[in-house]
């Protein structure tokens, strides 16, 4: 696998280029601040008068409507969540993608399930940081940069590749290295790391432990320190160095401990049932079900959303974290 790093690409081909970025969220403040700062051409489209252009504009960016900003740009960067993709892309965008420009994205949901069809004669990229917007910036004004994808869905200047290896330069990806992907891997592999893995199997996880402890009797605020205050220092541990590097620095008790229980936890059970979980992602039933979800206003994200505030470990942690605050 090639990784690209600084040397490999040409921020020249951006010159004379306009980027509309799409959206002012995590992704699309830290995006176009960072093009922006790097002197390329940016206008951001947002809703007129919202929050997110009032702040764009404190940022120093130009602003304007989606649709605005669509006709005047030369690269147009969606970043908006992929359930309005769509919608503001058949409203707004669609009549201003034309023959020669590029539509970009850092992430190939409405692409890979054909929620968004552009035309034949226009690029198709994407730039996909692997990391929180906030991260990106941060990395940005320390002068480096962090990891990103890159892929090519739709060649058609022939020059595709260059201008997304342009962008991920001007945002200082290319310091840390950036790799080629598909769109189909990127989208994936990420809908799978999330479900089984970074959100969905890490907060289900943590759950069960606080559950297993606080209904064996033990304090809640013991078994959220445990269970959760004490996850993300070891995850900065395996971030760090990688799993051998936390088993280093935790105690041998720990390390034997871990090593003989935590394969009778996660077990051959759950990679069956994470098999299942990427063939629904692979095979587009994942996305349907939640764009129905989202078509019908959300009634389990809401149902779930309002349980877990009432989950013991979410109060215990934010009385918690109070009594820890630091004190200004």
């Amino acid at each position: 696998m090639k990784i690209y790093h600084e040397k490999d690409a040409d921020a020249r081909i951006l010159k004379g280029k306009t980027i509309a970025v799409i959206g002012y969220g995590a992704q699309g403040r830290a995006q176009a601040r960072m093009l922006h700062d790097s002197k390329v051409s940016v206008v951001v489209g947002v809703r007129p008068n919202g929050p997110s252009a009032k702040l764009a504009k404190q940022d120093g960016l130009k602003v304007s409507s989606i649709a605005d900003a669509a006709k005047q740009a030369d690269i147009i960067h969606i970043l908006i969540p992929d359930e309005i993709q769509k919608a503001v892309y058949e409203k707004d965008i669609r009549q201003f993608v034309t023959a020669g420009k590029t539509l970009s994205f850092s992430h190939g949901f409405n692409i890979v399930f054909k929620r968004i069809v552009p035309p034949k004669n226009v690029n198709v990229i994407m730039v996909a940081p692997k990391c929180p917007g906030t991260e990106e910036r941060k990395c940005y004004l320390e002068g480096f940069g962090v990891p990103a994808l890159i892929s090519v869905h739709q060649d058609a200047t022939k020059d595709a590749k260059k201008i997304a290896l342009a962008m991920a330069k001007e945002m200082y990806f290319t310091k840390a290295g950036v790799i080629e992907a598909t769109f189909a891997q990127e989208t994936y592999e990420d809908l799978f790391g999330e479900q089984t893995v970074l959100c969905g199997g890490a907060a289900e996880l943590i759950k069960a432990g606080f559950e297993t402890l606080t209904e064996a009797g033990y304090p809640p605020e013991f078994a959220y320190f445990e269970c959760l205050h004490e996850m993300k220092l070891i995850v900065d541990l395996i971030y760090e160095g990688g799993l051998g590097r936390m088993y280093d620095v935790v105690s041998n008790t720990a390390e034997f401990g871990g090593r003989l229980v935590g394969p009778k936890i996660i077990d051959a059970g759950t990679k069956k049932r994470m098999k299942a979980a990427l063939k629904d992602v692979e095979s587009g039933k994942f996305a349907k079900v939640w764009m129905k979800e989202y078509a019908d206003g959300m009634p389990n994200m809401k149902k779930w959303r309002a349980a877990e505030k009432k989950h013991p470990i979410e109060v215990t942690g934010a009385k918690i974290r109070k009594l820890f605050e630091k004190k200004k």
